[in-house]
């Protein structure tokens, strides 16, 4: 019973979707919407990743069915993104576009275990200067990868987004391809100005289509699309899986973190709206899971939560699930009906609709918010964001990782001191022989030498020392160590150590590393400051 109730947890049900006609309603009218302006980024995307334009469809709509019935948050839209198609394209260069669907399966199955393993609320360990520099490095590399699509030529797979995108203006420039991507610019920004309900993205790319085909322009298209879905397995063999470990790894944990920090801003944006039901981080790493598994059976790419997406069907007044499958529904509804129109929409009208996109991710307010919020959140924002463009976006999370983990180590380090404290009372000769020190802050592997040495010092001629600990926050084996060895330094003087407010947390810590055991006596724990004050004051006129 146990195993069942908790996987339970995992599964759709009923209290998953609301029937009454004005939420169903909400939700096909969004799901419509989103679908409609999901068609040509999953098409986009699909090209940009290396996989192809059949790719990014069957990854919309099987991925993004499966991962609205099965996941955890109620309104996600999940499918192809920029940052997978981003991961995709070293991967397709090196192997070759066979090899996205076994790391689609492969990938899905790591973060589907993920999930089981209830990681999900790993992801709010992410500092936000971390995930705003990756999100300014994937919109960069995004706006980079379209530049050969957007003045119509080609470069070698694989290179750097940088060095194909100063290939690409190298070998020159299409004067159809410049105009087709002007004329998908312009009306993706003019016309949600003329009225906001208009699909901008995809009214833009039909126009261009139109225009090519009227003037026979010379662009590159899209090609051949599947007129139906089918189950495909990939070739599968040990040797495969072994080639391709890294890349599975790093599209499982690209998937699981987008997908995630979808779902966050998913919740954020639901709030003092209608009810749409919790968000669920264990459930949604399922759901993304088996969404890139049935995505890989397809012959898809590994499918993540797409922020954008799910703005829309949030601002669109998704209620439940309903809207994120019907979105599926509308782009399966084109697969069979449109499949030759949309074979004819020219690449660098894609290559438009993903550099305003780009652009899009890019918020100049919240650049300026981190930047100034303090030394450290710039350039950890800097830093990873600049990994992300220039090496790879795992390496960028990690890399970031470190250096906000280095500042904030140093900010606790430089916030833990033992501070020279004054005995209670009226004072009395034998005060100027006791020195006192309050200990505050953190005394951990960072900050113990420091803090320890500055009190051998300041003892210096001293007959007793009191440490007041009750203000120490953490301690952990290295500060309870040093602070044993400090005791042991100041005894070996003659100077009596006193401990006061030892918590209880600290107290099996500092006896197990050997500290307590350096006092003279083991009556020198005092829990109350005016009772260690009278010993020592006691000390020191015995002592005189």
């Amino acid at each position: 019973m146990s195993v069942l109730g908790g996987t339970r947890e995992f599964l759709p049900g009923r209290a998953d979707y609301d029937l009454r006609g004005p939420a169903v309603r909400a939700d096909l009218l969004a799901g419509i919407t989103v679908g409609v302006v999901a068609l040509p980024l999953a098409l986009a995307f699909g090209i940009s990743s290396g996989a192809g334009a059949a790719a990014g469809l069957v990854t919309a709509v099987v991925a993004g069915i499966v991962a609205a019935v099965f996941g955890g948050s109620p309104v996600q839209v999940s499918g192809p993104t920029g940052a997978m198609a981003v991961v995709l394209a070293p991967i397709v260069a090196a192997h070759g576009p066979s090899s996205v669907a076994l790391v689609s399966i492969l990938g899905g199955a790591l973060v589907l275990v993920a999930g089981a393993a209830r990681l999900g609320r790993l992801v709010g360990f992410l500092p936000w200067p971390v995930v705003e520099g990756f999100t300014l490095g994937i919109a960069c590399i995004i706006f980079l990868q379209q530049v050969p699509a957007a003045v119509g030529t080609t470069v070698p797979a694989g290179l750097n987004p940088l060095v194909g995108a100063g290939k690409a203006l190298a070998a020159g420039v299409s004067g159809w391809a410049v105009a087709t991507v002007a004329v998908v610019a312009v009306l993706m920004l003019v016309l949600p100005r003329l009225h906001r309900g208009l699909p901008a993205s995809l009214v833009a790319v039909a126009v261009a289509a139109v225009g090519a085909e009227l003037a026979h322009a010379p662009v590159a298209r899209i090609g051949n699309l599947p007129s139906s879905l089918a189950p495909a397995l990939p070739s599968f063999s040990f040797g495969a899986v072994h080639d391709l470990a890294g890349a599975v790894v790093a599209v499982a944990a690209l998937a699981a973190i987008e997908s995630l920090l979808s779902a966050r801003v998913a919740a954020t944006m639901t709030r003092g709206g209608p009810p749409v039901g919790p968000t669920r981080p264990d459930r949604e790493l399922v759901g993304q899971g088996l969404a890139s598994i049935a995505s890989g059976l397809f012959g898809g790419m590994p499918a993540t939560g797409a922020i954008a997406r799910t703005a829309v069907n949030v601002r669109s007044g998704a209620r439940t699930r309903l809207a994120a499958v019907v979105h599926a529904l509308v782009i399966l509804a084109v697969i069979y009906a449109a499949a030759p129109l949309v074979s004819r929409i020219p690449l660098a009208a894609l290559a438009g609709v993903l550099l305003v996109t780009s652009l899009r991710m890019v918020s100049l307010a919240t650049i300026r918010e981190v930047v100034h919020a303090s030394r450290a959140s710039a350039i950890t924002f800097a830093v990873t964001a600049i990994v992300t463009v220039a090496a790879d976006l795992i390496l960028a999370v990690e890399i970031g990782l470190l250096v906000a983990a280095f500042f904030a180590l140093r900010h606790l380090a430089r916030a833990a001191r033992a501070r020279r404290d004054d005995l209670p009372g009226p004072p009395t000769p034998a005060d100027e022989h006791i020195a006192v020190f309050r200990f505050e802050g953190a005394m951990f592997w960072g900050a113990s030498e420091r803090v320890v040495t500055d009190i051998a010092a300041a003892a210096d001629g001293a007959l007793v020392v009191i440490l007041r600990l009750s203000r120490l926050h953490l301690l952990d084996a290295t500060g309870a160590k040093a602070l044993g060895d400090a005791i042991e330094e100041l005894e070996a003087r003659g100077v009596t150590v006193l401990l006061k407010g030892i918590q209880d947390q600290h107290q099996h810590l500092l006896a197990t590393t050997g500290a307590l055991a350096k006092l003279r006596h083991g009556n020198h724990l005092f829990a109350s400051f005016d009772d260690a004050a009278a010993h020592a004051r006691s000390h020191v006129q015995r002592a005189g």
